[in-house]
């Protein structure tokens, strides 16, 4: 199923997460799904991107700079059950956001199902940019997010 992620960046500092589930929960916004990562990796993605295209987007120095910098910050990438209500409480409380479409897939917990799944949109020359799941029990289902490159073929796919 196609859903609505959304994607901002927080302190990278004790207590914003619950800042943040705080707003939203004050709201009845329920988070269905999340993951969180320091922004360090995309700092060095730029420049091994610099390495690879010959092209200086910044000194050295610059990128140990922003790789510094860049650790005080966290993205932050959820899916919730009111999405434009949580677009506009993250707007009120000034956080900088921005939103795409993912895939949410419920697996059944067993071994091999998230296999079936990447198999499949790799047959069909789908990339997958970046993945994350949980599951609440060995009995539950799990919940798992898919960030394509192409949205409306991984959309037919897992029709």
């Amino acid at each position: 199923m196609v859903r609505t992620e959304i994607s901002f960046f927080m302190k990278n500092v004790p207590g914003e997460l619950g800042k943040v589930a705080t707003l939203l929960g004050n709201e009845n916004i329920n988070i269905d799904a999340l993951t969180i990562q320091d922004t360090s990796a995309y700092v060095m993605e730029i420049f091994k991107a610099r390495g690879k295209s010959l092209k200086r987007i910044a000194s050295t120095a610059s990128y140990d700079a922003m790789r510094k910098d860049s650790a005080e910050f966290a993205l932050i990438r959820l899916l919730v059950d009111q999405t434009d209500n949580a677009i506009d409480l993250l707007s009120q409380n000034d956080y900088i956001f921005d939103i795409q479409p993912v895939i949410a897939v419920h697996l059944e917990n067993k071994p091999g199902k998230l296999a079936e799944m990447a198999t499949k949109l790799g047959e069909e020359g789908i990339n997958i940019n970046y993945v994350y799941g949980s599951v609440e029990g060995p009995d539950e289902k799990c919940l798992f997010v898919f960030c394509p490159e192409d949205i409306e073929l991984a959309a037919k796919v897992f029709a």
